[in-house]
């Protein structure tokens, strides 16, 4: 854990800037922001003029002059102001108005495993820029195990994977800290990437890039498992004519189509569990994988680490929040380290 746990309570709000989306938790508020990250701007005037899930569906829909911006990328942000001006229109004047009375604002945010210094820099600059005087940084595996419930502060193993958008984080846990952990640049973009690149090769249709994620539109029922639904219908945009049409894809293929990406998750689990003491990989055995993250989501794919790691594999109750939910907990105070009880010397 980059910060400790007393920086931590110290801290007024805290944020999970995701590629995806953008959840903000306020001290005392609880969870205050859920969006895209996602704004549209004005080439013309440089004007925002849209955040968060209207910026969303106006993706490939716009004029010349209104271009759509996604500011954070695989965790990172690759724009500061554009992160910095989205932050504030999804805070609202509310929020930041309540967050500017505080003495000495302290803010948290979550940064993926192993991010070069430029991250973590580029993170703690776009909150600054919201008025934090101080910001601490925490390993978004550490966050997900919090917020899912795990006794990460036990010595004990706990192994989690975090499936984001752009990547894939996988790491065993123990006394509050990493012992061995890999990040694996497949996420569920690139699953749906490889649904997209099937469908225009084998059946020359173009999914739109909104109304649905290609995922859900491919995959329903059991998904990725040979129970699933035989064929499912797919309506998209003739690649030769331009014209609409329908097309009846076979799932079976859809599932071959998407094994690529995911085989490389299951090589990223390997390589880790190789780097573990033995003495972890024995609890892992009976307490299994936590998957988190809006990824973890995806039909079959916990069925599918089940068989081929032969370990139990829970997915949490709401994957999607448990890093900004486990910032939460910590800024709350709800977590206490792990208290050591020496014995008395005139017992011995």
């Amino acid at each position: 854990m980059t910060a400790s746990l007393e920086q931590l309570r110290r801290c007024h709000f805290a944020v999970d800037l995701g590629a995806a989306r953008t959840r903000v938790y306020v001290k005392g508020a609880g969870l205050v922001v859920d969006q895209p990250s996602v704004a549209a701007v004005n080439t013309r005037t440089g004007a925002l003029i849209a955040v968060g899930e209207l910026a969303e569906k106006m993706t490939g829909r716009t004029p010349h002059y209104i271009r759509v911006v996604r500011p954070v990328s695989g965790g990172t942000v690759v724009d500061i102001e554009m992160a910095q001006r989205m932050l504030r229109h999804l805070l609202g004047e509310k929020v930041r108005r309540a967050l500017r009375r505080k003495p000495r604002l302290r803010a948290a945010a979550c940064t993926p495993h192993d991010a070069d210094p430029l991250a973590r820099r580029a993170t703690v600059e776009t909150l600054v820029g919201l008025g934090a005087r101080r910001v601490e940084l925490v390993d978004t595996l550490i966050a997900a195990a919090v917020g899912c419930g795990l006794p990460v502060e036990q010595p004990e193993a706990t192994m989690v994977l975090v499936c984001g958008a752009a990547a894939t984080q996988v790491a065993v846990l123990s006394l509050g800290s990493i012992v061995t952990a890999a990040r694996i640049p497949v996420g569920g973009e690139a699953v749906d990437h490889a649904i997209v690149q099937h469908l225009r090769h084998a059946h020359e249709l173009m999914l739109p890039s909104q109304s649905v994620r290609p995922l859900q539109l491919a995959l329903s029922s059991n998904g990725l498992t040979p129970r699933g639904p035989a064929s499912t219908e797919i309506h998209g945009r003739d690649v030769a004519t331009g014209l609409a049409r329908s097309v009846r894809v076979d799932t079976a293929a859809v599932r071959n189509a998407i094994q690529t990406p995911l085989t490389a998750v299951l090589d990223g689990i390997g390589r880790v569990l190789r780097d573990c003491p033995p003495d972890l990989v024995a609890d892992l055995a009976d307490r299994g994988i936590m998957m988190v993250g809006g990824s973890a989501l995806l039909p079959g794919f916990d069925q599918m680490l089940r068989q081929a790691t032969g370990m139990p594999v829970h997915i949490a109750e709401r994957p999607d929040v448990c890093a900004v939910q486990g910032l939460g907990t910590m800024l709350e105070g709800r977590i206490e380290p792990l208290a050591l009880d020496p014995r008395d010397p005139r017992d011995t």
